[in-house]
């Protein structure tokens, strides 16, 4: 772990790896909700956390060092887990089969089967990187990038699965389709899906 100054008002934690980012980030967001740390932002990302707000290396480094890090939201029951339904239909879905060694119905068992959570956001408004998959099913990315891929696709890219907020290029393993709604600047917060959040994809059939 590594923490240095970011701009003239944050922090930015370098850390090991996404679950060393889990840890940091509930630790840090713990501590803000009960008053001992002062925090105007907590963002999580692959490797690092930035806190806004604070000056100060030396106290988050303290602060992460020597607190019990707190479980995962998603594990401690804290917040709910939210449920997007999917229509398993997508472009990739048979390549994707190819790489698990399965079928269509052994990837929607996989995906259904596995709780998601939250690493961080990025990439567009509303997109949000899920991790939770064996590392046995990370797949690569596309050879060939497509130039648009349609709003609501759920797709994969190594350790992540992920749902398209918006029609953009991507190169992600196309898998299905929700209609789920992940950014919406009527809604508060506008972005459905935030970091540690606990994810379950169900087959709309």
């Amino acid at each position: 772990m590594r923490a240095h100054r970011a701009g003239p008002s944050a922090v930015l934690v370098e850390l090991d790896d996404t679950e060393a980012v889990f840890a940091a980030y509930d630790l840090l967001t713990a501590a803000r909700a009960e008053g001992t740390l002062t925090a105007t932002e907590i963002v999580p990302a692959a490797r690092t956390v930035l806190v806004d707000g604070i000056t100060d290396p030396a106290r988050i480094t303290t602060l992460l060092k020597t607190t019990r890090p707190a479980r995962p939201r998603s594990a401690a029951g804290s917040a709910p887990t939210i449920t997007i339904p999917v229509w398993y239909d997508g472009e990739d879905l048979d390549d994707v089969a190819r790489l698990w060694h399965t079928d269509r119905a052994g990837v929607v068992a996989v995906h259904t089967g596995t709780e998601f959570r939250v690493a961080f956001c990025g990439f567009a408004p509303g997109f949000a990187y899920l991790t939770g998959l064996d590392e046995r099913h990370h797949v690569p990315r596309r050879a060939s990038p497509r130039t648009r891929v349609p709003v609501g696709t759920v797709a994969l890219a190594g350790p992540y699965s992920g749902v398209y907020p918006t029609a953009s290029p991507g190169g992600w393993q196309c898998i299905g389709r929700t209609e789920a709604v992940l950014f919406d600047l009527e809604r508060d917060p506008p972005t459905l899906l935030t970091p540690g959040t606990a994810v379950r994809f169900v087959d709309a059939g």
